[in-house]
């Protein structure tokens, strides 16, 4: 990253302005780096030290011509810095770009409609995410930048091109760069960085305050040193921080006071729940932020923003043998959670899915309030609430890359008594939600949508629900579930019924709590106003993951492989029952009933498979399956015909336009329909049935791993671009793909490459 500025006029020579100067110094920048200080001596040990070329102690002595100027004074000083360069502009180049690097932004931004009259174009407020305990332009660091935020605050009109020339002197420096509008930064700044140093100064003095105070310093364990190293700051700078972003640390004060308040009452009644409910919603979101940071994504308030993306490069051929078992079942973890976090009891969890999306639902109940040991190795403890024990989240719920758990969460939260958020990543806020959202509307919900129907979901709380008979446009098992969810809030009955057969797991699930759910013919319902009790759940190992190992084993010559207690629950089989009409050699052996989940081992052996028309009626019961079915289907013999499956255009993305978009690049013949495709297969029972080729998941889990599989009987290596979400969905695909055989390897990718 090569920053292209002729004179660099950095304003303020402390350790903050002297890092920049080092790190563009190693980074081989070639332009003039002058400085402006009060302090002379650290002008001349900073010339010294090689950082810059010359400086003064007057702005007027050094602006001539400079091209971009970095303000890296304390916050307080900004408004006499402000003025005095407004009065010397016109001396720097025409195009001139300011930054500054105050870790509050609003005052900043005041302070330069104050002396210019208008917040300039070319002024870009920046805010670095580093610092050190020591100070001065002696203590610069070239690296420490490195792999730390630098978040920029724009105004509507900032000169595109002012920005982006901003953004490339922090990428020089090492930096990650992000963007949010200024008020948002500063009450996230005072949450997350202001707060806790405030904490830190407050303790330490309380403790040096005390007449015991060397007793206590000389027997603190590492724990107080860790959280305390933040007291021995600038004080001055951090003066001046609290003053300017005053209003912002006292909302954050008032919340943390707030927060202790309600610990110290449950430290007082003995109450072991609530102690337990904020300690392990503390420490599972501390977790949470630890892998966020080791994957090098932002999180503010659980919005992330992705730095990096992943790519799989699978070499062709590969066998596939062993014995393995897939994660536990995505569906059932979700509503193993909401179920238990609402019944009366203790309810415990074996086999529970540690994905992100799972995780997220977790997480969601715990902001409510609800205290949840785990997960450890799958096992999970949930202390229910009661129907009506949910508290008021604090900010919005984040379910990440979970359609499931959002479409539930809607028809659950609409009948609690506060108002909540739901949102998710990127991927998620595109897909619609009004297939849940009207009916909803129709009990009496309110809900508000972004446009087209999208997330964010604004539920409005405490409106009364009433039970209606709807008849589902589309066969879904989460509208289903979502308007059952609500039912349970409703007024009398609330009636579903579906155009076809979808996975029953919430009816189920329901009637183990001991929650009455009736069913005749395609329509099931429940009446409102009825209680849970807790109840063990075992969740089965997930067929839609084990799909991906049914096709692999089924494709590949020589292939013998058992699934171990996989969910073979009626209205999931569809992949089975399909695979079996292509003529797939798969035995369901070990059948047995966990928890009012069948299960089963699946055995299955590599056979030559034949093209099919899928029956229609098996459609809903494989609807997340078919991104693998199609890669079976491209290594049958014939043509595999598929209908009715409209669904599959409103996943994580549209499935049907993804996956022949994909088969097209490993040179697949097929024909796009809008409701599904037909694929003309290989058919061969040695060597390859299709090239190699370079695939876009579009960021969608099943994409990503179907074509992984794809591999196994390609002429070529396959690439597969946007593959960081298969970790959502199928937490150590990788391993055991590797373990039974797949020639698959990942590699991170920078952004833009």
């Amino acid at each position: 990253m090569r920053v292209n500025e002729a004179r660099l006029l950095i304003v303020g020579l402390g350790l903050i302005g002297g890092s920049i100067a080092a790190a563009l110094r190693a980074a081989g920048f070639r332009g003039a780096i002058l400085s402006c200080d009060p302090d002379a001596d650290e002008i001349a040990r900073g010339i010294e030290m090689g950082l810059i070329d010359r400086g003064a102690t007057e702005l007027s002595e050094v602006i001539e011509g400079a091209t971009l100027i970095v303000l890296a004074v304390p916050v307080l000083a900004m408004r006499s810095v402000m003025a005095e360069l407004a009065r010397v502009i016109d001396r720097a180049a025409p195009d001139v770009v300011i930054t500054d690097v105050g870790s509050t932004k609003a005052t900043i931004r005041d302070c330069a409609r104050e002396a210019f009259g208008q917040v300039p174009p070319r002024l870009v407020l920046g805010h670095p995410i580093a610092g050190s305990e020591k100070s001065g332009v002696a203590a610069a660091n070239p690296a420490l930048y490195v792999r730390h935020k630098v978040i920029l605050t724009p105004e509507p009109d900032t000169d595109p091109a002012a920005l982006s020339r901003v953004r490339t002197l922090w990428e020089a420096c090492g930096a990650e760069v992000l963007v949010m509008d200024v008020e948002r930064h500063d009450q996230v700044l005072a949450r997350t960085s202001h707060l806790p140093h405030l904490l830190a100064f407050s303790l330490v003095d309380t403790l040096a305050r005390q007449d015991e105070r060397m007793e206590i310093f000389r027997y603190a364990a590492g724990g107080f040193r860790d959280f305390t190293r933040i007291a021995g700051s600038d004080p001055v700078m951090w003066r001046d921080i609290f003053v300017a972003n005053r209003e912002a640390v006292l909302a954050s004060l008032d919340d943390f006071e707030a927060g202790l308040a309600r610990l110290r009452r449950a430290i007082e009644r003995g109450d072991g729940d609530a102690m337990l409910a904020t300690f392990d919603r503390a420490r599972h979101a501390r977790h949470y932020f630890e892998s966020l940071l080791n994957k090098t994504s932002y999180q503010v308030e659980y919005q992330m923003q992705q730095q990096g993306k992943l790519r799989y490069r699978v070499a062709p051929g590969g066998a596939v043998t062993g014995r393995i078992r897939v994660p536990g079942d995505k569906s059932i973890s979700h509503r193993s959670i909401m179920l238990g976090a609402l019944a009366e009891g203790v309810t415990e969890v074996k086999g529970f899915l540690e994905g992100e999306d799972s995780l997220a639902t977790l997480q969601a109940f715990r902001e409510m309030g609800v205290a949840i040991e785990g997960p450890h190795h799958g096992r999970v403890t949930v202390h229910g609430v009661g129907m009506h024990g949910l508290k008021a989240p604090s900010g919005p719920l984040y379910v990440g890359n979970a359609g499931t758990a959002m479409r539930l969460f809607a028809g659950l939260l609409a009948g609690q008594a506060f108002d909540t958020e739901l949102t998710g990543d990127a991927s998620l806020t595109k897909r619609p939600m009004g297939r849940v959202a009207d009916p909803l509307r129709l009990m009496g919900a309110v809900i508000d949508t972004s446009e087209g129907g999208r997330p964010p979901l604004r539920i409005h709380g405490g409106r009364a629900l009433t039970g209606i008979t709807y008849d589902m446009p589309m066969a879904s098992a989460q509208v289903k579930s979502c308007l059952l969810f609500a039912g349970l809030y409703a007024e009398g009955e609330t009636r579903v019924r579906e155009p076809a057969p979808t996975r029953d797991h919430t009816e189920r699930m329901l009637q183990g709590f001991g929650y009455e759910v009736h069913r005749e013919g395609d329509t099931c319902w429940l009446n409102g106003g009825g209680r849970l009790s807790a109840a063990p759940i075992d969740v089965p190992a997930d067929i839609s993951s084990a799909t991906f190992f049914l096709v692999a084993a089924a494709i590949t010559p020589g292939a013998d492989l058992v699934l171990e207690h996989v969910g073979i629950n009626p209205t999931r089989i569809g992949v089975i029952n399909i695979l079996g009409l292509m003529g797939a050699d798969l035995t369901l052996v070990n059948q047995r009933e966990v928890g009012g989940e069948p299960v089963a081992d699946l055995h299955i052996r590599h056979a030559p498979l034949r093209g099919i028309d899928i029956p229609v009626d098996q459609v809903p019961l494989a609807i997340d399956e078919f991104p693998a079915l199609f890669i079976a289907a491209a290594n049958a013999e014939g043509t595999t015909r598929l209908r009715g499956a409209e669904e599959l255009r409103v996943k994580e993305s549209d499935r049907l336009q993804a996956m022949a978009d994909g088969l097209a690049a490993i040179g697949v013949e097929h024909t796009l329909v809008e409701d599904g495709i037909d694929i003309v297969g290989g058919g061969r029972l040695e060597g390859h049935n299709y090239g190699g080729g370079r695939i876009d998941s579009l960021g969608d889990h099943r994409i990503a791993m179907s074509f992984a599989i794809a591999a196994l009987r390609a002429g070529d290596e396959i690439i597969i671009d946007d593959c960081a979400n298969v970790a959502t969905s199928f937490p150590g695909f990788i391993d055991l793909a590797r373990k039974v055989g797949l020639r698959l390897e990942e590699e991170a990718v920078e952004e833009g490459a």
